[in-house]
């Protein structure tokens, strides 16, 4: 017998397939790390209560989960809006550099009050976020080369120009450690009264609103939808790939930017050497997992920092190694990237019998 696997290109994603997926990987994903667990003789059920219960039942698992959130939420936003129109910017850590680099410069130079120094904060890494991916960003709508690429490629220079600013031309004077000066009291996020949550919820929530508003109620979400869906039926229709493409992909680098200065201004202080959070690269199952729709972005990003949050606290209270929490928040990344295959593939398996060799070379007559 011989297994035949067919792969066949899905014309239409089920609509169980598309808000079903998410849960179902989830739950794959931490069903195949409680092995993981259990080798270590930790109780899953125990983690995950830890990891899920109680870091959203109490107030300081609440105000940790929400402040990991934001830039979460930012850099989410940073990759699913170019998504919509089937670009990939893997580079939004690069962006969030850049974005943090500006933000700091500003916070830490111009003296103005908070009202005032906080929005010229965030138009600088906004800003600094944009200038940093407009070249793959022009060479994909101008000459078609992969984003994927390139945007990565941004990366690498963005942490190593950072590296240098911390050392050199941005470094506190007379610090003995590779970081700028901290942001004064002027350009921090303060805390929202009552709920003591990072402001910078606001900001995230607002972002996503706007986004929710732009891409379902206007001509040019319609456009970045349609030009997603099919970008030569939509070249036919009138609409330009190159604009379209320029804006989702600038807008993009600009939000990361935004990232890059809420965790400046509403965590860090002041930019280090050391400061590689990741939270570009965690953007990309956040923006595969919330693809539906910006609020399930944000629902993403929700989820990401509960799995940062509460796999600190099993650190912790359980004496779990930090691979293990690594292992889990990996496979759930690696669950969703391949729920992704089969929501684009329907895969056909078949059982056919093998050809007799003897047969087929019987002379027609012989016994």
């Amino acid at each position: 017998m011989k297994l035949d696997v067919e792969l066949t290109p899905r014309e239409e994603v089920p609509r169980w397939m598309g808000y079903g997926t998410p849960v179902f990987t989830i739950l794959a994903a931490l069903a195949v790390s409680a092995v993981a667990l259990v080798a270590l003789d930790v109780s899953p059920l125990a983690a995950y209560r830890i990891m899920f219960v109680q870091t959203l039942t109490t107030s300081f698992g609440l105000t940790e989960t929400v402040a990991k959130a934001v830039p979460l939420i930012f850099v989410g936003l940073a990759v699913y809006l170019p998504l919509k129109a089937q670009l990939w910017n893997i580079g939004a850590e690069g962006q969030l550099f850049l974005g943090a680099i500006a933000g700091t410069w500003v916070g830490v130079n111009v003296s103005l009050p908070t009202y005032a120094l906080l929005p010229l904060m965030f138009v600088a890494g906004g800003l600094a976020g944009a200038v940093w991916i407009a070249v793959p960003a022009w060479l994909r709508a101008k000459l078609g080369i992969n984003e994927i690429i390139t945007t990565l490629l941004f990366v690498f220079i963005a942490t190593e120009i950072k590296n240098y600013l911390v050392r050199g031309p941005m470094q506190a004077p007379g610090a003995n450690f590779p970081q700028t000066p901290g942001l004064p009291a002027a350009a921090r996020l303060p805390d929202l009264p009552i709920v003591g949550f990072p402001a910078g919820i606001v900001l995230a929530i607002a972002l996503v609103g706007l986004i929710h508003v732009l891409l379902n109620y206007t001509r040019l979400g319609f456009e970045i939808t349609f030009i997603g869906a099919n970008d030569e039926a939509a070249e036919h229709a009138g609409m330009s790939k190159f604009k379209i493409y320029m804006i989702v992909l600038l807008s993009g680098g600009a939000i990361a930017g935004f990232a890059g200065v809420s965790e400046m201004a509403g965590v860090q202080g002041r930019l280090r050497a050391q400061f590689a959070p990741g939270y570009g690269f965690t953007a990309i199952p956040i923006a595969l997992l919330g693809r539906n729709g910006a609020v399930q972005v944000m629902l993403a990003a929700l989820f990401f920092a509960v799995l940062f949050v509460g796999g600190s606290s099993i650190q912790t209270l359980l004496s779990v190694p930090a691979a293990i929490v690594n292992i889990i928040q990996a496979l759930v990344i690696l669950f969703l990237i391949t729920a992704e295959f089969f929501k684009q593939y329907s895969i056909d398996l078949s059982l056919t019998k093998r050809p007799d060799s003897n047969a087929a070379g019987r002379v027609e007559g012989d016994l």
